[in-house]
């Protein structure tokens, strides 16, 4: 424990090195911006510069960079090295200045911008956020940073972000001085990112064509065993796995990730990784390096880190759960229902304004969680369906109701777990049992987006969970702060907020048949797949929600609507390509050779002794042939759902054509070849299969 104390933390410049080598005014300018969000005083930032340069370089970092997220859904950076020529006598130096740390200009041209800027237009900027911890890796001293255009737009998903947050906190504090809490400087969203992935042996990933090109299998024909046993959750790591887990935790700590939990999850090969809550910012910054890092150590070890939402049909997905909360800088937890929720109305009033916020703005919900990846997974094994709905627990639900109908709530005595054994010790029983099928779920003193996929950016969803709930919160304000009752007012508030968005609340299992058909009644939305769900991000009263709160402005928003829209056809195409390149080159070669295997067997056997029974031989060619003509057809198909692509006059409608065209020609593709690898033998098939995939390491 006493070497974990000491290398914590110890690659980030973090608040203890800041304390350490930093004028105590600058240190004091520099606080004020990360706590209290004021401006920041560029007189400081060539004193930090300076400090964090020979921080950086007594860790051995050679190299400085602007670490930025585009709209890739991945990290950038361009290293700069410290070495610069004495003016003078031309001997080497080591410098770093203000102006570095706080802007850089890396080449815009090649990331997606969906419109903003012209290609030939190059020029773009990054900006230091000083809220989000510089650190080091491999040897370069990394300055999380904004990424924006020439003329201001935002081109990246931090910016997003930091803006939903300043909107969040200014309408959080004018309900924080309506109750009277003068006290509280600033309210922050804070984030913790469940994360899970699959592990499989590096040898059978690059076998797999299909892994390497687009991270999930595009054929593999179900196992014996899959993940029916359950006996792969929270079962005995395995020694492998055990090694990257520890390995991978020393990483993570060396950089302040609060690693914390870990375990295996319900499919074969499947894992979980959880850390400790922080600031939403900041969190998202840490899941980026976590993923980076899972896939570095993971290669380390021999094996393969996969991050896609669905890599093996038939069992779990991978999400990343999203536990959401709103805590005030004196450390109070706003969602925290305390002992009596019945009685905590500051709570009460937050929780209905999260309720107001995701009843009236699903559709943006859903578009934030949509990718091609996420539309395999949502709807089953563990992942919610696309619909969404909140559950809140049988106590809260119990409350609620009471308000709504004006009634006063009595508040049952909390009762103890029994279990039938004397030795064990008493446990409180909690108020309300968990709902894993529900897509936004109150699980105490936070809420669990569990929507969205392990690939994705957490900057994306919480964009959304902060802007709507600024907006609910907003209108809470506006009405109470005119009110001259405010007791009356803030009942009435709460009654009128449950009846009008109390459709949102669901308790039930989110898979039942019957729960689309009860949704399609309450008025729910149910946007299937992502090229249904992306026309939301460009609908009037999404636009004008975020140019309100000037999280977006109307023209980010078109470009991040054609940005997601082309990443989604050209995910689809990339797969359809791949999987016709698999079938023609190898599946179908493979298959007429072993028909051809197969019937030479039979004239053998017909030479030998026309009476010898060939039965075995005779079915097996039939069908492989029936079979091998079929995939051809499909392969014909699919050729031809791509080329029917070039008719498409805008991006909507070429999305809309893949999902519906090219993605059904992949399916029926997928379902004949699968149906194939069942009949010949593991040494014709030319791919490692799910057997060895799934229990590889």
């Amino acid at each position: 424990m006493a070497h974990i104390s000491d290398t914590f933390g110890s690659m980030v410049f973090g608040d203890s090195a800041m304390r350490e080598r930093l004028p105590q005014e600058t240190y004091r300018a520099l606080q004020r911006t990360i706590c209290d969000g004021r401006s920041l005083d560029r007189s400081v930032a060539n004193v930090v510069a300076n400090a964090m340069k020979d921080w950086a370089t007594e860790k051995g970092a050679t190299h400085f960079t602007h670490w930025f997220q585009p709209m890739t859904g991945i990290t950038a950076e361009k290293h700069e090295s410290f070495l610069a020529p004495d003016g003078i006598s031309g001997r080497p130096i080591l410098e770093f200045s203000g102006r570095e740390l706080i802007k850089g200009e890396p080449d815009a041209s090649s990331f997606p911008s969906g419109g903003l800027r012209a290609t030939f237009e190059a020029r773009g900027y990054t900006a230091w956020d000083p809220t989000s911890y510089a650190f080091i890796k491999d040897d370069t001293l990394c300055i999380p940073t904004a990424f924006c255009s020439y003329g201001g737009h935002a081109l990246d998903k931090k910016t997003p972000l930091l803006r939903s947050m300043e909107a969040l906190n200014r309408q959080a504090m004018r309900i924080m001085k309506l109750f009277g809490n003068d006290y509280v400087r600033r309210v922050n969203t804070t984030v913790g990112c469940e994360q899970e992935y699959f592990l499989i042996d590096k040898a059978l990933y690059w076998r797999r064509p299909d892994l390497r090109f687009t991270g999930r299998t595009l054929f593999g024909a179900k196992p014996p065993k899959g993940q029916e046993l359950d006996d792969h959750y929270f079962g005995a790591l395995k020694p492998r796995v055990a090694a990257f887990m520890a390995d991978l935790d020393r990483e993570l700590w060396r950089l302040g990730i609060f690693s914390k939990t870990e375990h295996n999850e319900v499919a074969p090969a499947q894992h979980e990784l959880a850390p400790v809550f922080t600031t939403a910012n900041i969190a998202a910054d840490q899941n980026q390096l976590m993923m980076e890092y899972m896939k570095k150590v993971a290669d380390r070890h021999g094996m393969c880190c996969l991050l896609h939402e669905k890599p093996f049909a038939g069992i779990n997905g991978s999400g990343k759960h999203n536990n959401w909360s709103l805590t005030t800088n004196t450390g109070i937890n706003l969602l925290d229902p305390g002992d009596t929720p019945h009685e905590n109305a500051q709570f009460l009033l937050f929780l209905c304004a999260v309720i107001l916020a995701v009843d009236e703005y699903q559709d943006l919900l859903r578009a934030a969680v949509a990718t091609a990846g996420n539309d395999h997974r949502l709807g089953g094994n563990e992942a919610p369906p696309a619909i969404i709905s909140m559950f809140v627990g049988d106590e809260l639900s119990a409350v609620l109701g009471a308000i709504e109908r004006g009634e006063r709530y009595v508040q049952s005595e909390r009762s103890v777990m029994r279990t039938g054994v004397h030795v064990l010790p008493k446990i409180p029983q909690d108020t309300t049992d968990r709902n894993r099928t529900s897509p936004f779920a109150f699980t105490g003193n936070k809420f669990e987006f569990r929507m969205p996929g392990s690939a994705i950016s957490p900057s994306g969803p919480n964009t959304v969970l902060n802007t709507i709930v600024a907006e609910a919160l907003c209108r809470f304000a506006d009405t109470l702060e005119e009110a001259d009752d405010f007791d009356t007012a803030l009942n009435s508030l709460l009654r009128t907020t449950l009846k009008e968005h109390g459709r949102i609340l669901f308790g039930g299992n989110g898979y039942a048949g019957d729960w689309s058909d009860e949704a399609e009644r309450r008025g729910l939305s149910n946007l299937k797949s992502t090229a249904d769900a992306l026309p939301a991000l460009v609908a009037p009263k999404n636009v004008a929600l975020y140019t309100r709160h000037k999280v977006f402005s109307a023209c980010e928003l078109r470009a991040r609507y054609e940005i997601m829209l082309e990443e989604y056809t050209k995910v689809l195409g990339i797969e359809a390509l791949t999987m016709l390149e698999m079938a023609k080159r190898d599946i179908l070669p493979a298959v007429s050779g072993y028909t051809s295997t197969l019937s030479a067997a039979i004239a053998t056997k017909k030479a030998v002794d026309d009476g010898l029974p060939c039965t075995y031989e005779q079915d097996t060619l039939r069908q492989l042939c029936a079979l091998s003509d079929c995939l051809y057809r499909k392969v014909e198909r699919l050729d031809s759902a791509l080329l029917e692509g070039g008719n498409c006059s805008d991006s909507l409608e070429l999305a809309q054509h893949y999902r519906r065209s090219v993605f059904a020609a992949m399916q029926e593709m997928r379902a004949v070849a699968d149906e194939m690898e069942t009949l010949l033998p593991r040494t014709s098939w030319p791919y490692p299969t799910y057997e060895e995939l799934l229990f590889s390491v």
